[in-house]
This record gives C-alpha cells, sequence and structure tokens, in this order.
C-alpha cells in the first residue's frame, strides 16, 4: 500500500466503532493492541484476548447464540450457576468453549508482515500468516482451545468433577494465551 493509502485506511479503520458482539476492548490486549496502533507501519483490524462462551450448538455464527460469554478467569460457581439457569428453560444442544486469543493486523508493507510475524513466534503464537497479499493483513491466533457439548435439552452432560476441571483447564489456557500477549507486546518496538 502507498504510504498516503495506508495511513488513510489507518486513520478510518481505528476512528470507526467497534463492531463486536462485546462493543469494547477486551483489557488483556488492550495494551498490546495500543503499542500495534501507534507504530508507523501497523493496525489492528480486530482483537480478542481470548475467551469462554457458553452457546447453542449451532454451526451458523449469530449473536442470539450466545448465553454466557467470559472474557476472563472463570469460577466453578458462577460457571456451575450459569449452567444450573439454562436448564430451567433451554430445550437445545449447548456447548462449551474456549476460543483462543486472536488479532488480525493490517502492515504497511510484506517485510513489515514478515517481523510482526516473526516476533508472534518468538512469543509463542503458534500461528502467524499472512491471510491478505493485498491488504497486507497479519493474523495471530493462539492455540489455546476446548469445545464439548455441555446440556443437552435440560440436562447437565457433566458432573461438577468435570467442570472443576474444566474451569481449572479453561483458566490455565486463558492465562497462557496472555503471557503471548505480553510477549509481544516487550518484543514491539
Amino acid at each position: 500500500m502507498k504510504r498516503n493509502i495506508f495511513d488513510q485506511r489507518k486513520k478510518d479503520v481505528l476512528k470507526k466503532n467497534d463492531k463486536s458482539f462485546k462493543k469494547s476492548w477486551d483489557k488483556q490486549i488492550l495494551k498490546l493492541c495500543q503499542k500495534i496502533n501507534s507504530l508507523k507501519t501497523y493496525y489492528t483490524t480486530s482483537s480478542c484476548s481470548g475467551r469462554v462462551v457458553i452457546m447453542i450448538n449451532q454451526d451458523k455464527k449469530d449473536r442470539d447464540l450466545f448465553i454466557n460469554v467470559y472474557h476472563d478467569l472463570i469460577s466453578f460457581e458462577r460457571l456451575k450457576k450459569d449452567l444450573n439457569n439454562i436448564i430451567k428453560t433451554n430445550k437445545k444442544l449447548i456447548k462449551f468453549k474456549l476460543d483462543p486469543c486472536a488479532l488480525h493486523v493490517a502492515c504497511r508493507t510484506l517485510e513489515d508482515a514478515k517481523e510482526l510475524c516473526e516476533k508472534a513466534k518468538l512469543a509463542g503464537w503458534k500461528n502467524a500468516g499472512l491471510i491478505s497479499f493485498r491488504n497486507k493483513i497479519v493474523e495471530l491466533k493462539s492455540t489455546e482451545k476446548l469445545e464439548f457439548s455441555i446440556i443437552d435439552g435440560n440436562k447437565i452432560l457433566v458432573n461438577d468433577e468435570f467442570v472443576k476441571r474444566v474451569v481449572a483447564e479453561s483458566n490455565w489456557k486463558m492465562k497462557r494465551s496472555w503471557s503471548r500477549i505480553t510477549k509481544l507486546n516487550n518484543l514491539l518496538a
């Protein structure tokens, strides 16, 4: 992208309203996004620090599918309470899903994209690559995922011990994702 085109696009993208379901930045990734956006060679187009979602099991993505969304660590008590509330009125298959942190960054040049991918790999991001040559968009994704059916109709499919294990595993994976965010933030000039 020519300098003035990249600069204008960056300005336009960064002043747009947040189109995410949440309508705000995730606190765990905010500093990294601010740092990226302060650099002349990059700007963020989307970000997520990772999340746990309790949602209707359906392939088509839609806002109405999300029953509970947690962008922070979860507790057994809160998750169990939310699951018990869901089964009171539910008639569908519900899944538990841990989404990893993800970041999309527009780069001024292909060399800038390559440098960002290399730094992301050093910071532990397993998936870092160019997804658009024309717009030089880099996608960074962590690999921490969990996904399984947790409710069928009005019945929780797993026992409390399993829910406790899932909470511990989810929190560990979220913290691991957040450490990658911090490491990348520290590697960027």
